[in-house]
């Protein structure tokens, strides 16, 4: 096996069709982009026992959200140290361990789904994977700008749109699964049939002879069910979400692709040059900032490193901490003012849609960037996301005080347009990197720069879980403060005394107080994220300072000629 993996092998001939090589490398970062549809798991995976809504003892949205925040990191960490690895053993013997580890952490993670252990999905989901997605990362990127030294930036561009795009592809394939395999579970009709007792915040009933744990849903949550149901309440444990098997399933897939595109990959012979081309004159690069070259370590004395770490670090923080919940996000705000409009199916749909604006951002802002220079690029990102960030708490308010679709547009709107400059971020800064510190190292600089990403992959989804978990325990406070005492006891068959317990159980959440609140209450979810933009948009503030004071590199840092 070694021989077919090592370098020599995969030396391509002289009549070789570089083109061939694309379609490999679009094939494996569009299998390892769909990441980007982590979301799409979340409802699912919060649901494990319950199915129809939580049970007592499902995962919280702040537990699971932080397994993507781990893929995250080790992305970053993968990417960082990969470099020299891959110079090495060749890109093919890369590609295959980016495939075992992408697909093996999707089996990895279905065995903890099954088994109710979660760090078992962050072990092969978040550790695993996020490796293979490191590795499958960078392995593309570098063989293609090998391949073509005459297009450097269409080459580098087409694997990253790929991966950019990972989650058009992810979407249906993990949407498709969930609803193949989703098993609604037993049901014992309407709440007001059912005797309903409360121990230890739990709601259980009599099946059968024994008490089981039960679930009980109302219009809210039957219109997010995968398939449609009664309202009524629902034995705990006896259906089944599709998790696990849709992990099982794209694992074995994304396994399978990466392999062939892996064993496709070829690399040109020494010397080699596309036929007819010459490499540019040097003296001819008027739009560097610098033309002269840092080396790798001596980058990292230099402020510049550090700005240009912060501006990335806090582009993507506020983009990853978005995408992480982007679905859950749609339908907090949007599905109970819109609930007609905003469906499951639309939410999911909105999670493509960020992925195809993540793509086009790619191409869009990195050949801007070339016309208005990549400065004055950055300060368009920052000041027009600054101003984006601070818009979506407007909609949100705007739309639970009048539920009209225009609020629904502009939230769109500017979410939308966050992911372009979300995606423009990471195609824009290698040339930034290349301005600055010249071209020589800029591989290796770039490398170093990705800590950025693994810091912003913990920074985002900390703030917004934090952050929103914060405002759902005081709107459940205030909520549960204005309904009368003995209504909520006869609705969850305890006092309010117990709340914390039952808000711990799940059997208390906002959609189910805003059955019994008073009428004419404003219902707080359309809010709940209103300090996660004001945070994000302070971020960017910073970032638009670093962006602002970024100088060309002093001549004592650069390599001596």
């Amino acid at each position: 096996m070694g021989g077919l993996l090592s370098k020599d092998r995969i030396v391509a001939g002289p009549n070789f069709n570089r083109w061939l090589i694309a379609p490999a490398a679009l094939g494996i970062h569009l299998c390892i982009g769909s990441v980007y549809a982590w979301s799409l798991f979340n409802p699912a995976l919060i649901k494990r026992i319950g199915v129809v809504t939580s049970a007592a003892d499902d995962w919280s949205l702040k537990s699971v959200v932080w397994i993507f925040t781990v893929a995250i990191v080790f992305l970053g960490l993968a990417a960082a140290l990969a470099g020299k690895w891959l110079e090495r053993v060749g890109p093919r013997a890369v590609g295959v361990v980016a495939a075992t580890c992408w697909g093996g952490g999707f089996i990895v993670g279905g065995f903890g789904i099954i088994t109710g252990q979660l760090w078992l999905i962050y072990l092969g989901y978040g550790v695993i994977g996020g490796c293979g997605l490191g590795l499958g990362y960078v392995s593309p990127v570098s063989t293609l700008i090998r391949w073509f030294p005459d297009r450097r930036g269409m080459a580098a561009g087409i694997a990253i749109m790929g991966f950019g795009g990972g989650a058009m592809l992810g979407k249906p394939l993990i949407d498709g699964f969930l609803e193949f395999y989703y098993r609604v579970p037993q049901y014992l009709g309407a709440s007001a049939a059912v005797n309903l007792v409360t121990e230890g915040g739990r709601r259980m009933a009599e099946v059968g002879g024994v008490m089981r744990e039960v679930v009980i849903i109302g219009a809210n949550d039957v219109a997010h069910m995968i398939v449609p149901g009664a309202q009524g309440v629902y034995v705990a444990g006896t259906g089944n979400v599709g998790a696990a098997q849709t992990f099982f399933t794209l694992g074995g897939i994304y396994f399978v692709v990466m392999m062939i595109a892996a064993f496709a990959y070829r690399i040109p012979a020494e010397g080699w040059r596309p036929a007819g081309w010459e490499p540019p004159d040097e003296s001819n690069r008027s739009k560097m900032i610098t033309q002269h070259d840092v080396d790798i370590d001596q980058a990292l004395k230099t402020p510049q490193f550090y700005q240009l770490w912060i501006m990335l670090c806090f582009n993507v923080t506020a983009g990853i901490g978005v995408l992480a919940v982007a679905k859950t996000m749609m339908t907090e705000i949007f599905g109970t003012t819109l609930p007609k409009l905003v469906d499951l199916k639309f939410a999911a749909t909105y999670v493509l849609m960020i992925s195809l604006f993540n793509m086009i951002g790619r191409f869009i802002w990195a050949s801007t960037s070339d016309y208005i220079g990549r400065k004055n690029t950055y300060y368009i990102f920052f000041v027009l996301g600054i101003l984006l960030y601070c818009s979506i708490p407007f909609f949100a308010q705007r739309v639970s005080a009048d539920p009209a679709v225009v609020w629904l547009v502009g939230f769109y709107a500017a979410t939308m347009l966050i992911f372009t400059m979300y995606g423009g971020g990471f195609a824009t800064i290698p040339a930034y990197l290349a301005d600055i510190f010249g071209t020589r190292y800029v591989g290796g600089i770039h490398g170093r720069l990705l800590t950025a990403w693994s810091t912003a992959g913990v920074l985002g989804p900390l703030a917004i879980t934090t952050l929103r978990e914060n405002a759902v325990s005081r709107a459940i406070g205030d909520l549960a403060a204005k309904i009368d005492p003995a209504r909520f006891a006869e609705t969850f068959g305890a006092g309010r005394e117990q709340l914390e317990v039952l808000i711990e159980k799940n059997t208390v959440t906002i959609a189910k107080l805003m059955e019994i609140v008073p009428a004419g209450t404003v219902d707080p979810t359309p809010s709940l994220y209103n300090q996660v933009m004001y945070l994000m948009a302070v971020l960017l503030f910073i970032a638009l300072i670093a962006n602002a004071l970024m100088r060309p590199v002093h001549r004592k840092h650069h390599m001596q000629t």
